[in-house]
């Protein structure tokens, strides 16, 4: 029996992977590849209404999530090129790469906000003022703004490459392989996330240890 954590992730892939795929291949012989581009949307689309209503807050995440369902809403309404509608989430994505970017220099990075949600979704709002007073040490600001810079190049890199695959590959392809390719890199930054945070830890252990 699945796990709730497992059935959740099943979910996430089938809405964001496997059914936008099928919708594409029954729609694109009755309505061309336009309808079937307009029909794969709507999975991802109705997963992330569906997350957002079971959360019921309007936090930096929830804004995450609308700001991504009106930059797909406004991408199809620029017209019938196919090629938009699969640049689609890129430009998502893009976008909010360079949002991580523009906010590091910041004093609260964008991953900062983040956080800062994620604490309080898993726990009470204690967790916030716990999340607040954790932020004052210096070295919590370091590693935050690091995985700023490294979501934020991660992100952009991620929307290029996907932006050069819609352009050269065929609709039919880009929707069954692409999601392949954004997995990939999100995980492999979060590896990566994983692997900088205990590197800043063993680090700040070492520098803690000397006399």
């Amino acid at each position: 029996m699945l796990s709730k954590k497992n059935l959740h992730l099943a979910l996430d892939l089938t809405f964001n992977l496997v059914l936008p795929w099928l919708a594409y291949k029954l729609a694109e012989p009755h309505w061309g590849e336009f309808g079937g581009l307009l029909c794969s949307a709507l999975p991802p689309l109705l997963w992330s209404c569906a997350e957002l209503i079971r959360h019921r807050r309007l936090d930096a995440l929830s804004m995450m999530i609308l700001a991504g369902i009106g930059l797909s809403l406004f991408a199809l309404s620029l017209g019938g090129n196919p090629r938009l509608l699969l640049v689609r989430e890129s430009l998502i994505s893009g976008l909010i790469g360079i949002a991580f970017l523009v906010s590091a220099p910041f004093s609260r990075p964008l991953v900062f906000h983040l956080a800062r949600a994620m604490a309080k979704r898993q726990s009470t709002d204690e967790a916030g003022s716990d999340f607040d007073e954790w932020w004052q040490l210096q070295v919590s600001q370091r590693m935050l703004r690091g995985i700023t810079w490294g979501w934020g190049f991660g992100l952009t890199a991620e929307a290029l490459l996907r932006g050069w695959l819609a352009w050269h590959w065929s609709s039919e392809r880009f929707l069954m392989l692409s999601p392949f390719v954004s997995y990939g890199l999100i995980g492999l930054l979060l590896l990566w996330t994983l692997w900088y945070r205990k590197r800043f830890d063993v680090c700040d252990t070492e520098a803690a240890s000397k006399p």
